[in-house]
């Protein structure tokens, strides 16, 4: 086959006015088939499996939790069907074989989707040998390899490896098999932008850089196009999809992707890191919502090991896999329930088919609550994607602490919120919202500045911190706060950090994001601040930083200050914050409790201190509220949990009773109120357009039905 010349591979007009206006609602009736799954199930295969698996067993057990689409493995590593493709190994325990085929013909047997997984990520050296031009390469010119598996090389999506290679097994396998769709697992990559020095490489724009990133999103959408009207040469219902995911973190421009995907796949399988909270997964289906209006996400909830240190044929904790799944169905997405063979083809260690049979049996039950029309929310949160790419702090700090900050705020303070693509503020999406904010938002173009201007001008509020507007989409440092004129502040220098004591806040009078904070003349500033010019009657100001030790010499040289450490404004009906200090990723760094408050206190008098739900009660939870087919939904999710932040769940620790108030829309009525999880009606009233209830307790997670017309 020949390869498209590279021009063409990059010359992807904008899709960016595409996303401009939300996807009208279609009728069930109309909608394609994946917006209909609500489950789906995958047994990664491992070379072994064609001597290990049964297939019936296979396919019962997927059957058996209810799964509506099954991922089978074609794989573009190791081939498990007698494949024709030069360097499509067959798996060496293939034979004479056919265990692709046999998979498809099982599901499809028992109405289960099929979805064709391929790998185009790595290959083995004879390909290396026969293509040099299809491996990713260092500075010095030397083909990249896996780390863990070094006879595999890395290969590079800008070479022909993505334009011969990968549309030939496709092309195979729609000859021969009846699948539905085609997925890539390992591209585009999660999280970070590929670093490679071949050929073609070498001629983009650096790696890193926002130049850089508008030719790897050209090469993505281009790839993405070019395998969807592949798939479709079989049928028009199959289509194409990737490998997505990395939260706020993704790599793809999501804004511009969501316009044209029809499946989102997070591949958010368990946390990652070693102090990574639970709620990654929630965050994620947050993410999914605010760029696919309303078309079907699902996550990958991995039922193996997950973590920094990992074994992937043996079982996580029940209560850890058992919250994923219920994160990835409060957020909007489809759980998907995911495990990798072994020596017995289902795997020696069989704990994760009953965790995952009890969930998918309670979730079958409850379909019509799990059909979402649009969140019920009041406060959105802007997650800029260019800033958590490319902005660089002077100390290397993780840019994700930003949002973990402010989400664990918003979940203390149990706010019901959306969070916001920045590419995606135009002003009949922002509309629905009294509040906007901008956790540490630091790259901002003219365009998106002056739409948040608009908001404020129209009555929104926003809030804001440290160096939020103070650089362009290129990542190029304005002299001037993009947004100055809107909080009314004016940068006074280059960012300051801490001596040992961080800075403090002097309270200079009262004012309600202060409510709670008694017998202090000073709370906690934040480790890192850009100082701004002074302004008329602050509410704090900055203490600056002094040493921590010697304790003799802990003390301020300097007590009082001009230089504010909130701006605060009233403009019409809008109220504006903005904190000149990372306040929210130092408490996520510290746990420091004041400023947690601090900014709850904010969060609350800049949306106006009204809320279309409360939950009150004690716990730490998240609220997710939806409108769906039946009603509502109110999903409480329980993170009571000393693994909150790290580790894994073992154990649930019930909350007791949480009463929840909703305000109702004009022209709606509620006929009754079900527990999902608890499995019964509770008593409700209403009155003047509330309603309320009482949840009496919840285990790990609970979903209030409300059955309206």
């Amino acid at each position: 086959m020949a390869a498209l010349p590279l021009a063409s591979m990059l010359e992807i007009p904008s899709l960016a006015a595409a996303a401009e206006k939300p996807a009208a609602e279609k009728p069930a009736a109309d909608k394609p088939w994946q917006q209909k799954v609500r489950r789906v199930g995958q047994l990664n295969f491992t070379e072994h499996d064609p001597v290990a698996l049964n297939v019936e067993e296979w396919a019962d057990y997927f059957k058996s939790i209810h799964a509506d689409a099954v991922f089978i493995s074609i794989t573009g590593i190791i081939a498990y069907y007698p494949t024709n493709v030069p360097f499509h190994h067959r798996s060496k325990f293939l034979g004479d074989r056919d265990l692709f085929g046999e998979c498809v013909a099982a599901a499809r047997k028992r109405n289960i989707r099929v979805v064709g997984r391929m790998s185009p990520d790595l290959n083995f050296e004879d390909a290396l040998q026969a293509h040099p031009e299809w491996s990713m390469r260092d500075k010095e010119g030397n083909a990249l390899h896996s780390a863990e598996e070094h006879r595999l090389f890395r290969t590079c999506m800008f070479s022909t490896y993505m334009t011969d290679y990968i549309p030939a097994v496709m092309r195979e396998v729609n000859a021969k098999y009846e699948v539905d769709c085609f997925y890539t697992n390992g591209w585009p990559p999660l999280g970070n932008l590929p670093v490679c020095y071949c050929a073609v490489c070498k001629n983009l724009p650096p790696p890193g850089t926002p130049a850089y990133w508008e030719k790897f999103n050209e090469r993505v959408f281009f790839l993405w196009k070019m395998y969807d009207g592949i798939a479709k040469e079989k049928k028009p219902t199959s289509f194409f999809f990737a490998n997505l995911g990395g939260g706020v973190h993704g790599g793809p421009n999501l804004a511009e992707l969501g316009a044209f995907c029809s499946w989102f796949q997070a591949d958010n399988q368990g946390r990652g890191g070693e102090d990574a909270p639970i709620w990654g997964c929630s965050m994620q289906g947050r993410v999914c919502n605010a760029v696919l209006d309303g078309k079907i996400a699902a996550n990958v909830t991995g039922a193996y090991s997950t973590g920094p240190i990992r074994w992937r044929n043996a079982s996580k904790s029940a209560a850890e896999a058992t919250m994923w799944l219920c994160e990835t169905q409060a957020s909007g997405m489809v759980p998907y329930w995911h495990f990798v063979g072994g020596e017995k083809g289902l795997g020696e260690d069989r704990r994760w088919q009953t965790i995952g049979r009890t969930y998918f049996d309670w979730s079958a039950q409850h379909d019509q609550h799990f059909e979402n029309k649009k969140t019920v929310a009041n406060i959105g949160v802007v997650f800029g994607q260019r800033t958590q790419l490319f902005y660089q702090h002077a100390n290397d700090v993780p840019m994700r602490q930003y949002m973990d900050g402010m989400y664990y705020a918003l979940l203390e303070g149990r706010f019901f919120f959306d969070l916001i693509h920045e590419d995606r503020l135009q002003p009949e999406r922002l509309s629905k919202y009294t509040a906007i904010i901008l956790p540490n938002t630091a790259l901002l173009s003219d365009q998106q500045c002056e739409q948040l201007r608009a908001y404020v001008e129209g009555g929104g509020s926003l809030l804001a911190t440290f160096e939020t507007s103070m650089y362009d989409e290129h990542n190029v440092r304005r002299t001037e706060f993009g947004l100055a004129d809107v909080f009314g502040i004016h940068a006074a220098g280059p960012v300051i950090g801490t001596r040992g004591n961080a800075f403090y806040g002097r309270i200079e009078r009262q004012h309600p994001i202060l409510e709670g904070f008694h017998d202090t003349d000073w709370l906690p500033g934040a480790e890192y601040r850009l100082p701004v010019a002074p302004v008329e009657n602050p509410v704090l100001t900055v203490v600056p930083g002094f040493v921590a030790y010697p304790p003799e010499l802990a003390y301020p040289p300097q007590s009082h200050t001009n230089e504010p450490a909130v701006v605060l404004r009233e403009q019409g009906k809008s109220r504006l914050a903005y904190f000149p200090g990372d306040i929210e990723r130092t408490m996520w760094a510290s746990g420091h409790t004041d400023l947690s408050q601090l900014l709850q206190n904010t969060i609350r008098w800049v949306s106006g201190g009204e809320t279309p739900v409360s939950v009150n009660g004690d716990g730490l939870m998240e609220c997710i509220a939806w409108e769906t087919e039946a009603g509502f939904a109110i999903h409480v999710l329980n993170y009571t949990n000393p693994n909150t932040h790290r580790g894994w769940m073992r154990t649930n620790y019930p909350m007791g009773p949480q009463k929840v108030r909703m305000r109702i829309p004009e022209g709606r009525k509620v006929s009754r109120v079900q527990l999902l999880r608890s499995g019964h009606d509770i008593p409700f009233k209403v009155s003047e357009r509330q309603i309320e209830f009482t949840i009496p307790s919840v285990n790990d997670y609970e979903v209030a039905a409300l059955f309206s017309t």
